[in-house]
C-alpha cells in the first residue's frame, strides 16, 4: 500500500474554481491560492441565506491510543461517502499544526484514500493563518513590554502579565523564559513563556468570531494582566485590538480546499481539544450550512474532550446544533484500551476487545445521554482486524443502544464509507434536541464539576487553596456565566494518561486556571498537561525530507 503523501501526490487535483462551483460559489467571490486551493469572501458568504434544513454531523472517537484510530480520514471518508449516495455534502476540518507535523502525529488531512488535498500545502505553511495568528497574538506581546517600557501609563503589575508570546512549533526551552535583559534600552527584566500558537487566546477568539466586528471586539476584551490594585488591564486599553484585527483579516476568510474525490472542504483554524476547544471555526461551519444539505465536521481527540466543548462552547455560542454524531473507533485502539502491548494488536483477542469496549460504551453513553445527540459507531476497519472481533463490536454496541458499521474508507475511499453515509442520513431525519452538560448559571466550579462527574466519571474536583481562590476571584469578578474549557491528557477519562479503559471514582486536579476573556470562556489546566508540547526522542520531522524538489516522509 503507497503512503498517504504517495497517494496524494499521485492524485489528479481539480481546479479551485470548478470545486467552487460545486458550491454555486461564482469566480468572483473566491481569491484563489495557486490552483488548488482559495480564500472565500467574506461578503458572500454572508449575503447567502440559511438553508430550510442543512444536516450537521459531528465526528468524533474514542479516546486516542497510540494504535490510532482514523478520525480525521472518517470525517473525509464520510463526506466522500455521502455524496457518492447522491447527496450535497462538504467538510469542515481544522487546519494541522507544526507541532505535531514535525513532533509526534505527523500530518492532520486524513489518511490513506480519505484525504483532503494539497495535502503538503494544508500540512505545512498552507495560507497562512497560523502565521497571522501568531503574529496577532506576539504584536499584543510586543505592545505589552512597549507601554511599560516608555512609562507604564495604565500601572501594569509586572508580576501580573498573564499574556505569552506563542511559536507554532514543540519547544519545550521556551516554556518559561526571562525577557528584557541586557539594561534599560531593553525593557523591564520579568518572567515570560511561550505557548504553542494552537493553545493562544487569539487562536480561540479566531475559531469563535462570528464576523470581522465581532473578532475585533473580542479581541479587544483579551485581559493582558492586572494593575497593583488587581483590576484587569485589556488589549483594549492598549489600543492593540485594530491592529490585531488588521493582521488577522484575510486569516479570518475560510479556506476552500477538496478531498481526493473532489468533495469540497473548509479547513480553517485549528486550536487542540486537550489545551483548547479543538473545533475549526464558527465562521466555517456555519458557512457550509448555507452552501450543502449535509456537513460534516469534527472535534479533536476523544469525545470527552472535544465533543464536550464542541457542545458546551461552539455550539452554545453559535446556535449551532448537530443532527448526528459519528463515534471512530477501530478494533486495535479497543484492544490497547483492554491492557493488550502495542506489539499484540495484530493478534485476535476478543477478550481484550470485550475489556477495552468500556472506553468506547461511556462515549456512547456522553454523546446519547449527556449531550443528547443521536449517534452512531464507525469502526475503522484495518487488515488485522478477525471477523469475529468485528462482530463483538457490533454486538456489544447494540446492547448499548447504538448502531456500528464497518467502513472501509482508508483503504476504498468514498465507497467504503457509503453504508456509513446511508445509516446517518436516517439519523439526521430524525434527530434528538441535544443538551449541554452544564446551565450557564452553574457556578465555574460546579461547570468543571458537572463535566469531571457525568463525562469523565470522576468522584470529584481538587485544587489547591491558591487556585479556588483565582475561580473565586473570577466568579466574582462577573465571569461566572462563561463556559469551562477543561486541558488535560487526551489519552485518559482521567487527567493520568496512562489509566485506559473508562476508569471512574479518580480525582480532577485543577492546577493553573486561566482567563480567556476574548473567547468568553475560562480554561482549566488540570494534571500535566503542557500548553508548549515538547518533541519526543525521535520527532517525525527527522523522516520528512525534500528531495529533488518534492517533499517526502510527510504522513
Amino acid at each position: 500500500m503507497p503512503s498517504d503523501i504517495d497517494i496524494a501526490q499521485s492524485a489528479v487535483l481539480t481546479q479551485i474554481q470548478t470545486i467552487a462551483e460545486r458550491l454555486a460559489i461564482p469566480y468572483e467571490a473566491i481569491d484563489p491560492y495557486g490552483h488548488y486551493k482559495a480564500k472565500i469572501s467574506l461578503d458572500y458568504l454572508d449575503s447567502l441565506p440559511k438553508r430550510e434544513k442543512a444536516h450537521l454531523i459531528l465526528v468524533t472517537a474514542i479516546s486516542p491510543t497510540p494504535a490510532g484510530e482514523g478520525k480525521t480520514t472518517t470525517t473525509v471518508g464520510l463526506g466522500d461517502g455521502l455524496r457518492r449516495i447522491g447527496k450535497n455534502a462538504m467538510i469542515c476540518l481544522r487546519e494541522p499544526s507544526l507541532g505535531p507535523v514535525f513532533g509526534v502525529k505527523g500530518g492532520a488531512a486524513g489518511g490513506g484514500y480519505a484525504q483532503v488535498v494539497p495535502m503538503e500545502d494544508i500540512n505545512l505553511h498552507f495560507t497562512g493563518d497560523f502565521g497571522a495568528i501568531q503574529l496577532a497574538n506576539n504584536l499584543l506581546a510586543a505592545l505589552i513590554d512597549n507601554h511599560v517600557h516608555h512609562g507604564n501609563e495604565l500601572g501594569i503589575d509586572v508580576r501580573r502579565i498573564t499574556w505569552k508570546r506563542v511559536l507554532d512549533l514543540n519547544d519545550r526551552a521556551l516554556r518559561d523564559v526571562t525577557v528584557g535583559l541586557g539594561g534599560p534600552g531593553n525593557g523591564y527584566p520579568r518572567q515570560d513563556g511561550f505557548d504553542i500558537v494552537v493553545a493562544s487566546e487569539v487562536m480561540a477568539i479566531f475559531c469563535l468570531a462570528t464576523s470581522l466586528e465581532d473578532l475585533k471586539r473580542r479581541l479587544g476584551n483579551i485581559v493582558i494582566g492586572y494593575n497593583r490594585h488587581k483590576h484587569p488591564i485589556t488589549a483594549r486599553d492598549l489600543q492593540a485590538e485594530g491592529s490585531m484585527a488588521v493582521l488577522l483579516k484575510d486569516a479570518f476568510r475560510p479556506n476552500l480546499v477538496q478531498t481526493l474525490e473532489g468533495t469540497p472542504a473548509f479547513v480553517h483554524g485549528g486550536p487542540f481539544a486537550n489545551i483548547a476547544h479543538g473545533c475549526n471555526t464558527v465562521v466555517a461551519t456555519a458557512s457550509a450550512m448555507k452552501l450543502a444539505d449535509y456537513v460534516v465536521t469534527e472535534a479533536g481527540f476523544g469525545a470527552d474532550l472535544g465533543a464536550e466543548k464542541f457542545v458546551d462552547i461552539k455550539c452554545r455560542k453559535s446556535g449551532l446544533r448537530p443532527d448526528a454524531a459519528v463515534i471512530v473507533a477501530t478494533v486495535r485502539a479497543l484492544k490497547y484500551h483492554g491492557g493488550v502491548d502495542l506489539k499484540e494488536l495484530n493478534t485476535e483477542n476478543l477478550d481484550a476487545v470485550r475489556e477495552g469496549f468500556a472506553n468506547l460504551k461511556r462515549h456512547i453513553e456522553n454523546v446519547s445521554n449527556v449531550y443528547g445527540i443521536r449517534c452512531v459507531v464507525s469502526i475503522n476497519r484495518f487488515f488485522a482486524d478477525t471477523d469475529a472481533e468485528l462482530e463483538l463490536i457490533k454486538e456489544l454496541t447494540a446492547e448499548v443502544g447504538a448502531k456500528a458499521v464497518i467502513a472501509t474508507h482508508w483503504a476504498d475511499g468514498g465507497a467504503g464509507a457509503a453504508e456509513l453515509a446511508e445509516v446517518i442520513v436516517e439519523v439526521c431525519e430524525n434527530p434528538t434536541e441535544m443538551t449541554f452538560v452544564y446551565d450557564d448559571t452553574a457556578t465555574l466550579w460546579e461547570k468543571v464539576e458537572a463535566v469531571a462527574t457525568r463525562v469523565y466519571g470522576a468522584a470529584e474536583v481538587t485544587a489547591s487553596h491558591h487556585t479556588r481562590n483565582h475561580i473565586k476571584e473570577l466568579q466574582e469578578a462577573g465571569y461566572g456565566h462563561f463556559p469551562v474549557c477543561i486541558a488535560k491528557t487526551q489519552y485518559s477519562y482521567s487527567t493520568d494518561a496512562h489509566l485506559r479503559a473508562a476508569p471512574s471514582g479518580h480525582h480532577v486536579n485543577i492546577r493553573e486556571v486561566r482567563l480567556s476573556a476574548g473567547a468568553e470562556f475560562v480554561v482549566m489546566v488540570c494534571g500535566d498537561v503542557m500548553t508548549m508540547p515538547g518533541l519526543p526522542k525521535i520527532p517525525a520531522s527527522v523522516n520528512i525530507n525534500l528531495v529533488d524538489g518534492k517533499v517526502v516522509g510527510l504522513s
